[in-house]
């Protein structure tokens, strides 16, 4: 979702403009590059960052957010198919929730307690790179599919894993590092672009 269907931002930064916790943030994401703090310590300061924060807050971020265009129309071409959308993204549920709105079929992400925040984040409800590679394959046992029956989208680090495990895999302006695992390599801001190259994988 971040930096793939979200440009130029993610959901932890939109949240942070609305509830202006900016620097905060930044703070947390410096750690974060310079690797003393890990994807489940990242969420875990989350949780104590945004304590008070609201459902109400979180939907004023999404609707404010920057998106790419098409995304709608990209799943609604996928579900006329009979084929199956999903979005699996290491960023917080309370966000990436509202995606199921724009037609994905579902919708997979970090699980935070109910907002507020009333309960604690439970290590193992984090989801890391790898865990993307579990939860694809896991959808396509669901559905009798195989590898070769799924596209992945992506733009940062966070997707090598499954890039390096599937074939039809698309760059969304990623970098090299990901790009050169991609087997396409898109720059844009529509995805329905992004998506008509990714059917030039698939049998007609």
């Amino acid at each position: 979702m971040d930096g793939t269907l979200l440009t130029g931002t993610t959901a932890s930064l939109e949240v942070a403009r609305r509830v202006g916790t900016l620097p905060q943030l930044r703070e947390l994401e410096d750690r974060f590059a310079a690797g003393t703090l890990d994807t489940r310590g990242f969420s875990a300061e989350l949780r104590r960052l945004w304590g008070d924060l609201t459902a109400e807050q979180v939907a004023a971020a999404y609707r404010g957010a920057t998106w790419m265009a098409g995304i709608a129309e990209v799943c609604a071409d996928i579900r006329a198919r009979g084929e199956h959308s999903a979005v699996i993204t290491m960023s917080p549920d309370f966000f990436a929730r509202h995606l199921l709105g724009l037609g994905f079929d579902e919708v997979v992400a970090s699980r935070f307690p109910p907002l507020p925040f009333t309960g604690p984040l439970e290590p193992a409800d984090v989801l890391t790179p790898e865990d993307k590679v579990r939860l694809t394959d896991g959808l396509l046992a669901a559905r009798g599919l195989t590898r070769g029956d799924c596209v992945a989208y992506g733009d940062s680090m966070s997707d090598a894993p499954l890039f390096r495990h599937l074939s039809h895999t698309v760059a969304v302006n990623a970098d090299h590092h990901l790009a050169d695992l991609a087997a396409l390599d898109y720059r844009g801001t529509d995805l329905w672009e992004a998506y008509r190259l990714a059917r030039t994988l698939l049998p007609a």
